[in-house]
C-alpha cells in the first residue's frame, strides 16, 4: 500500500510541476470489481499541455516510486491520455472532454479528494 501511496504522491506532483488542474483522486478500493484501486483525474488547457503532463507523470513515476506505465493510451490527439500503472490510472483530459465523459460522476460512489490547484 506504502507503494501506491507513493506513486499517487509521484503522479500528483508530476501533474502539479506543469501546471494541470482540477486534480481528483477516486478511492476505488471499496467498490467491488473494479479495474483498478484509484483514479487520478485532472485537466491540461491544450494538447501540449497535457502532452507535458503526461512526460512530467512518466518521469516523477520513475524516478520516484520506480514504476513505469504498463501502458499510455491517447497520446496522438491528447484529447484524453490513459495512464495505467495497474493499481492506479490516470486521466489527463482536456477540458471539453473531461465534462463530456464526467468519469467524477461515474464513480460517484467513490470518495473523491480534490486537490486545489496551485496557482
Amino acid at each position: 500500500m506504502n507503494e501506491t501511496k507513493a506513486l499517487i504522491e509521484a503522479i500528483t506532483e508530476g501533474i502539479q510541476d506543469k501546471k494541470g488542474k482540477r486534480i481528483v483522486i477516486a478511492d476505488l478500493t471499496e467498490i467491488d470489481d473494479t479495474i483498478c484501486n484509484y483514479f487520478i483525474i485532472c485537466q491540461g488547457n491544450s494538447p501540449s499541455q497535457v502532452t507535458a503532463i503526461v512526460e512530467s507523470i512518466h518521469e516523477r513515476a520513475r524516478v520516484e516510486a520506480h514504476l513505469k506505465p504498463y501502458a499510455v493510451d491517447g497520446l496522438r490527439n491528447a484529447n484524453w491520455v490513459a495512464m495505467d500503472y495497474g493499481e492506479v490510472l490516470v486521466h489527463i483530459f482536456l477540458p471539453e472532454a473531461r465534462q463530456f465523459y464526467d468519469l467524477e460522476h461515474l464513480w460517484a460512489d467513490a470518495k473523491l479528494n480534490e486537490i486545489p490547484d496551485l496557482d
